[in-house]
């Protein structure tokens, strides 16, 4: 029988997200341990409805330890994979060593075994810590080649902030409605991670093109090469239509997701990320190809 955790002095939770107290708890977690604010998701519509945050809490109410699971459905060629995410995983260092993460993971499992979830996708620098828990990694790809000729005459996007309550009321609508960025590999949604993430790294930029009712997630490098991290639409516009949209006339581009529907074919290049994709279930039907995911669904 597995040893369980050494938890004197806690108390488990799990559900907590509707708690103003356990939410700013996690928020303090993630704060002291990896230097995020995710406070601002709160304005920026929530976290995702479907998380079920797990953890021990101490005495005075901060979260020892925490783990977090939550629907994140998957387009695998073609068909949509009925998955699950992990993530916010961590524990205080005065907490470390007794087994509390150990025992989070294996509640947060158990309950997406419980919910029917056919795979689990979570994201890690420690890919060791779950390769016990039938874990593996997914290697992954960004495409880089030369850029297409912008489409001439397309209207000019306009920049969308979501600190501005109408922008991020429009962005909030088509991340509803948005399809999937690649029929090969892809979240189908992903609106609370790609709205904190526009808070989390300052350098991307958001373009509305209005003509095609498209979100762009786009960053410039710094020798100049355009890279597209994510396009919210109904329909995805050509990689073409997206550089005359934001009058971009960059030598090369960088995408970093799946180019499949963007008309466009680039070279296949190992992704270098502090962070490994990991992925738990679908037996032999991982990916058989060069993988990615758009950063602006890193969770």
């Amino acid at each position: 029988m597995a040893k369980g955790p050494d938890s004197a002095g806690l108390t488990f939770r799990q559900e907590y997200f509707g708690d103003a107290a356990g939410w700013a708890a996690l928020v303090r977690l993630l704060r002291d341990i990896f230097g995020i604010d995710i406070g601002p998701l709160q304005q920026l519509g929530g976290p995702d409805a479907s998380s079920m945050p797990f953890g021990w809490f101490d005495a005075e109410g901060e979260l020892a330890a925490n783990l977090s699971a939550f629907a994140l459905p998957f387009v695998l060629n073609g068909r949509i994979v009925h998955a699950a995410g992990l993530q916010s995983g961590a524990v205080r260092p005065q907490w470390r060593g007794r087994g509390l993460y150990r025992d989070l993971t294996v509640k947060a499992l158990d309950w997406c075994e419980r919910q029917g979830f056919e795979a689990i996708l979570l994201y890690t620098d420690k890919p060791s810590l779950y390769e016990a828990y039938g874990f593996r990694a997914i290697p992954l790809n960004r495409y880089e080649g030369t850029a297409p000729a912008p489409a001439i005459g397309a209207a000019p996007a306009r920049p969308l902030l979501p600190a501005n309550a109408d922008d991020l009321a429009l962005l909030q609508l088509l991340l509803k409605a948005r399809s999937p960025v690649s029929t090969t590999l892809s979240v189908t949604t992903n609106a609370a991670m790609f709205l904190i993430n526009t808070h989390l790294d300052p350098d991307v930029r958001i373009g509305f093109l209005e003509g095609c009712q498209a979100v762009i997630a786009w960053k410039m490098d710094g020798s100049g090469r355009f890279n597209l991290l994510d396009v919210v639409a109904a329909e995805i516009p050509s990689l073409a239509a997206i550089l005359g949209g934001l009058d971009i006339a960059s030598a090369t581009v960088e995408v970093l997701f799946r180019p499949d529907k963007l008309g466009w074919t680039g070279a296949p290049q190992p992704f270098e990320s502090g962070t490994v994709l990991m992925l738990r279930g679908l037996g032999d039907d991982d990916p058989h190809f060069p993988a990615m995911l758009s950063p602006m669904a890193d969770f």
